[in-house]
């Protein structure tokens, strides 16, 4: 059954679903830490925020409790990528980056009836409020829990995508669970395939595949993948799948390469 292919993404929280998935590629995933952990840490949210009305209010107490109280916060030094993004080791450090923080911090919200929202801004994971009372957007920073100002977004924007650009509001709509869950997998592979955790990297490709099961590009991923766990055989069948599929893609060159490269290996092997 390809599991998540049959997610109702708009019933399960992206921190739901992307523990699914980590439970999936981690043999020894801390779970049951993990679940204890989180419904202790509600449990002192609800009190903390106690029979507060206002929604603002609410943000601001969950905040404070997050990044004070709590002390979630940025990682800082040299880590492994995957380090801030296993959920159990992010709850147990209390360290993270954008990404993992923002969907720890939007479970809790959507437990408290907290109208925030993940957005996939183009230089980092952001997260958004709506206070429809005043019809006003607020935009917030995981790494720090600070309110992001229009100066500092059309700062990121030029300095990432295009001096010119003057318009940032068409960058900060809500993004679907869906993308988020496909944009942390993609970190993920990406992570553990630097860090030579080959095996690991398979099964987040296999878990993309199950999302978006005839995707070219991550059935590329996956070729390359196996030609590093020398499974010749299907990593030629699935490099030859993305060339046929996208014939002008400006990759191929080296991808004819590889294969030859597979073709040699196996002959050596026979």
């Amino acid at each position: 059954m390809k599991f998540f292919s049959n997610i109702d993404y708009s019933k399960i929280t992206i921190l739901e679903v992307f523990l699914l998935s980590l439970e999936r590629i981690k043999v020894n995933f801390s779970r049951d830490y993990f679940i204890l952990d989180l419904k202790n840490k509600l449990v002192e949210a609800k009190k903390y925020i106690n029979n507060e009305k206002d929604q603002k209010n609410k943000l601001k107490k969950l905040l404070k409790l997050f990044y004070l109280n709590w002390n979630f916060r940025e990682i800082t030094g040299r880590y492994n990528l995957s380090d801030v993004l296993w959920l159990d080791k992010v709850l147990k450090t209390r360290k993270g980056t954008a990404i993992s923080l923002g969907i720890i911090l939007l479970y809790f919200s959507k437990k408290l009836k907290i109208n925030l929202n993940p957005v996939l801004f183009p230089t980092q994971f952001i997260l958004r409020f709506e206070e429809y009372s005043y019809r006003k957007v607020l935009l917030i920073n995981p790494l720090n829990g600070n309110f992001l100002d229009n100066h500092i977004l059309k700062l990121w924007l030029k300095g990432n995508l295009n001096f010119s650009i003057k318009n940032y509001l068409k960058y900060i709509e809500k993004s679907k669970s869906n993308i988020i869950l496909k944009k942390i997998l993609n970190i993920l592979k990406s992570s553990l395939l630097e860090e030579k955790k080959i095996e690991l990297a398979l099964k987040v490709s296999q878990i993309l595949l199950e999302i978006e099961p005839n995707n070219p590009y991550e059935i590329r991923d996956r070729g390359l993948i196996y030609s590093q766990l020398e499974c010749y055989s299907v990593a030629r069948n699935d490099l030859l799948y993305f060339l046929e599929k996208c014939p002008n893609d400006p990759i191929n060159d080296i991808i004819r390469l590889k294969i030859e490269s597979i073709k040699n290996e196996e002959f050596t092997l026979n």
